[in-house]
């Protein structure tokens, strides 16, 4: 076969299959552009229900992938691909990919079951896996914490969702647990009035579930009184610092030992 037959058994190739490839291509280009309409418009419909972004996000891109999976199939059936063989291809990929990514698969189960169950969403104040901090954002394969210190850790979702966790805020309200400890000469009963005013006077402290002042522990010369003031989670920070602060000041009008301060959230 010399050059020419070479040349003209191209330009037939080209010429019956140039369609095929121009078709293929244009169906790619007006699929991709529906599925982010679809995206979007889901998106919407999410929002309009009141659904968490994060799980929007999720859902987004589950549906944005399984439709992308399903366009490219149809196109290569296009390109004259069997279907039937590039989909075995592609479950056998999927089959090995899986194998070698199983902790990653089992963070996107745990991501899945986090966000269908919602122990927690974003901004509540969890503990898990010995970290406690605010819940900045729930991805598919990582929930990240952001720390008291300002420190951010990133959990992965399947230790997370079989471990034991711990919701400071599920009810809508942190208790802040501070313990002043006191000499044993001193009247409890005229103290514990002064706490509880200068937890009423401080504005990020709920009114409701009430403050709670009372004795907790009796150490060596003295006892320990119990301080427990309410806020929303976003406050909690303030809130311990300022009754900390309005303490100490308390300490030195009244004369009292210094106190003994120790951080403990609970459920409200």
């Amino acid at each position: 076969m010399n050059l020419e037959n070479i040349l003209i058994d191209l330009k037939n190739w080209a010429y019956n299959f140039a369609p095929k490839v121009g078709l293929a291509l244009l169906s790619l280009v007006i699929g991709l552009w529906i599925i982010k309409k679809l995206s979007n418009i889901m998106v919407l419909a999410l929002q309009k229900k009141g659904m968490e972004v994060s799980l929007q996000s999720f859902l987004k891109s589950l549906v944005s992938i399984g439709l992308k999976i399903i366009l490219f199939i149809t196109v290569a059936g296009m390109l004259g691909l069997q279907s039937s063989s590039f989909v075995a291809i592609l479950g056998a990929a999927g089959l090995a990919v899986g194998l070698a990514l199983q902790g990653s698969l089992s963070n996107f189960a745990g991501g899945v079951l986090i966000l269908i169950f919602k122990p927690f969403k974003v901004g509540d104040i969890i503990e898990a896996q010995s970290m406690r901090g605010e819940v900045k954002e729930i991805q598919i394969f990582n929930t990240i914490l952001l720390m008291p210190d300002l420190q951010t850790v990133i959990l992965p979702n399947g230790i997370l969702s079989n471990g034991t966790i711990i919701n400071f805020t599920k009810n809508g309200s942190v208790r802040v647990d501070l313990n002043l400890s006191v000499e044993g000469g001193y009247d409890i009963e005229s103290l514990k009035p002064k706490i509880q005013a200068l937890l009423n006077n401080n504005n990020n402290v709920l009114k409701d579930p009430r403050p709670f002042v009372g004795l907790v522990n009796f150490v060596e010369g003295g006892y320990q009184i119990a301080v427990r003031p309410y806020c929303n989670p976003e406050n909690y920070w303030d809130v311990y610092f300022e009754i900390n602060e309005a303490l100490l000041d308390l300490v030195h009008k009244e004369k009292l030992a210094g106190p003994t301060i120790t951080r403990v959230i609970n459920n409200a």
